[in-house]
């Protein structure tokens, strides 16, 4: 894929990140939380924080499937042999939960398969990206990408991921906000052969930037997932040397689809699936 495409998402979720801010720490804000149609929430700032990248992406050869624009029969969808897929502010309970446990996901799919991902973390100065050929990055303490004019700038300055290979115990990371029984069945058989399990709780996207940085090895969901919700943390997976499995097909997880509905799904830092 062409640089300036992944620094071009790089430069639009630093500032959907920066709209995304100005909303949540202004003491005054109102969020104005709506109701979509399937009851998830929605704010101000999915919605500035869509503007943002949509104007930025337009600048590039390829149309955007967001969750904010996501009305778009699949007879169009079906001819884009490439697209972006995005999620403007990924978490929006954490985010009116204020825990800080929110971000922005931008993937780049061809043919299914999600090439290259960023996720910017606003709370935390967080940057993750990753495309196929060069690997998968993190960047701490980020806001802009000012005096970074170039991706091998960018990458000098970042973790190559993963980073974090040793830890002492088998983690199992999982949704802080939408725990269930198959989820909590699925973990206790691990523990069964895993006394050393760890269970870690956190929101959104962060979940699989937690495997593809090492720090978790595994991450089971067994519950409803958009196309959005998955695509940019699937590519940073990756190519960081995991995978994002079909928990019933065994097989990867893949994009713009005529059901934009995930199937359940097993994401594995060793490129396999955990029965």
């Amino acid at each position: 894929m062409s640089m300036e495409l992944l620094y071009t998402a790089i430069e639009a979720a630093l500032k959907a990140g920066r709209e995304i801010l100005a909303i949540y720490e202004d003491p005054n804000a109102d969020f104005h939380v709506e109701r979509k149609a399937d009851n998830s929430p929605l704010t101000i700032a999915d919605r500035r924080s869509h503007d943002v990248i949509a104007a930025a992406l337009a600048s590039t050869p390829y149309p955007v499937l967001s969750e904010e624009g996501r009305d778009i029969p699949y007879s169009e969808r079906s001819a884009w042999h490439t697209l972006w897929i995005v999620d403007p502010l990924d978490g929006t309970k954490e985010f009116i939960k204020r825990n800080g446990e929110f971000t922005v996901n931008i993937a780049l799919v061809t043919d299914g398969v999600p090439v290259a991902g960023v996720i910017y973390v606003p709370t935390r100065r967080e940057l993750y990206f990753a495309d196929q050929a060069n690997g998968a990055y993190k960047m701490p303490d980020i806001a802009s990408l000012e005096g970074i004019r170039d991706l091998d700038t960018l990458r000098g300055r970042s973790l190559r991921l993963p980073y974090s290979e040793l830890h002492p115990r088998y983690v199992v990371v999982a949704s802080s906000s939408h725990a269930n029984a198959e989820t909590t069945a699925y973990i206790d058989s691990l523990r069964s052969t895993r006394p050393d399990l760890e269970l870690v709780s956190i929101g959104s996207s962060l979940k699989l930037c937690l495997v593809a940085e090492g720090k978790a090895d595994v991450y089971p969901r067994f519950a409803p997932t958009m196309e959005w919700d998955t695509a940019a943390g699937h590519a940073i997976v990756r190519a960081a040397g995991g995978e994002v499995w079909q928990w019933e097909t065994k097989e990867p997880v893949r994009y713009n689809k005529e059901d934009l509905l995930n199937p359940w799904f097993i994401v594995s830092r060793n490129g396999r699936t955990t029965r």
